[in-house]
């Protein structure tokens, strides 16, 4: 849903839609913080600034391909992002990669080329701002692992917007799209949608195993197909569909070998 938000705006800068976007998780986060008397400053500030650091970059430069590449296209990019996140790992928290996992990490990232190559639509650039999304976005993820057991999840997610509402507000200040009627409604969607998903995310990664989270988060796709069908009028051809088919096998194989 907030994918498909993001694509109604693409007339509004990136980051200025990810400005208004952290405002709203500011003060929901804030909120619930002080309502359950958690200290909103956390204990380990060092790894909760990199994180909020690294997930603004992420977040900027997906809203970007979201706004100019089809809906579906921009999803499947983002399943790069668990391959940087265990790649990464190996530097940041020591993760052990197995020999056969570097062909599934093949085998994803060669699905992703797949939908690239044979959908037209899909500007190189854009391509590679969405490879440089995920990359970051796998950073912020082992800087939450960093902090995983030592912080409150409401902290992990209140230092995102405590970093994106400054450095999105100064840009926005000297690029500013005035919204425009029901630009305002969207803006405000796209914030309460991603309030929603990272907080009940947040909650079902610590209730149940995450092999299992991970792989039901992959239905995200069949959601961007059907919401990209019908609000967009996206269809891909069989090539772009099996690329996209080869880069969730090349996750879950992952997922499920290292299980």
């Amino acid at each position: 849903c907030m994918g498909r938000m993001v694509k109604l705006v693409p007339h509004i800068p990136s980051t200025q839609v990810v400005f208004f976007r952290s405002i709203i998780s500011f003060g929901l986060s804030f909120l619930m913080l002080k309502q359950q008397r958690v200290s909103v400053w956390g204990n380990n500030r060092k790894f909760l600034i990199l994180r909020g650091m690294s997930g603004a970059v992420a977040l900027i430069l997906f809203y970007e391909t979201l706004q100019n590449i089809p809906l579906a296209s921009a999803v499947t990019i983002g399943f790069l992002a668990p391959i940087f996140t265990t790649l990464l790992g190996i530097f940041i928290i020591g993760e052990k990669v197995f020999k056969l996992q570097w062909l599934f990490f093949l085998a994803a990232f060669g699905g992703v080329i797949m939908v690239q190559g044979f959908d037209p639509r899909i500007a190189p650039i854009y391509f590679i701002i969405g490879v440089i999304a995920t990359f970051f976005s796998g950073l912020a993820q082992n800087f939450i692992r960093k902090v995983n057991t030592s912080e409150h999840p409401l902290v992990i997610i209140f230092y995102f917007p405590l970093i994106t509402t400054p450095i999105t507000g100064i840009y926005s200040a000297f690029n500013w799209e005035p919204p425009q009627g029901w630009d305002w409604g969207i803006l405000i969607s796209i914030g309460l949608f991603t309030q929603f998903a990272q907080y009940f995310m947040t909650k079902s990664i610590q209730m149940e195993e995450l092999s299992k989270v991970s792989i039901i988060r992959y239905l995200g796709i069949v959601y961007a197909l059907i919401f990209g069908y019908i609000f967009f009028g996206e269809t891909y051809n069989i090539y772009a569909y099996a690329g996209m088919g080869l880069a969730i096998l090349g996750v879950i194989l992952n997922l499920w070998y290292k299980q």
